[in-house]
């Protein structure tokens, strides 16, 4: 079943069975009012078992761009198209969050983002790869994040 993050009541519906719950709540509360302020979208979630087609995209571009595999389970996904990018989203397990931005017409933004729940360690896939700059939320507490350049076309 879909849910409809509520930014103004952070909830850990979805989330229960990572060990950072709160914080990773905290941070997919974070990406909800983020769209909604900057696009006026509603950012829903779905369960892992029933958004594959975006997590297997997800996981093909990390693979293919970056031969990386996300060792964590997924929990929830998203997609969606926003002023003609299409974002996906994937929440797991470990804490992590990956966004992929990719515009539809041009390859002018298309990234990938990975996002790190406060509390959690820096995943071992990630760790040699990247460094992690941090933020500050009032929703998620310390958030580190990263990305990289998608170069192929997917």
């Amino acid at each position: 079943m879909s849910y409809a993050v509520d930014f103004g009541s952070v909830s850990t519906v979805g989330l229960e069975s990572s060990p950072v719950a709160p914080a990773l709540a905290g941070l997919r509360a974070n990406e909800a009012r983020y769209f909604k302020n900057k696009y006026d979208h509603v950012f829903t979630v779905e369960p892992a078992d029933q958004a594959t087609e975006t997590i297997d995209r997800v996981h093909r571009i990390l693979k293919e761009e970056r031969d990386i595999v996300i060792s964590s389970r997924p929990l929830e996904a998203t997609t969606f198209e926003v002023e003609n990018i299409r974002m996906d989203y994937v929440f797991y397990e470990s804490g992590l969050s990956i966004n992929v931005m990719y515009t539809i017409d041009s390859p002018a933004k298309r990234a990938v983002g990975f996002k790190l729940s406060d509390g959690m360690d820096v995943p071992e896939e990630l760790a040699s790869r990247f460094k992690f700059a941090r933020q500050k939320s009032k929703l998620a507490g310390t958030i580190r994040g990263s990305y990289f350049v998608i170069k192929g076309e997917y």
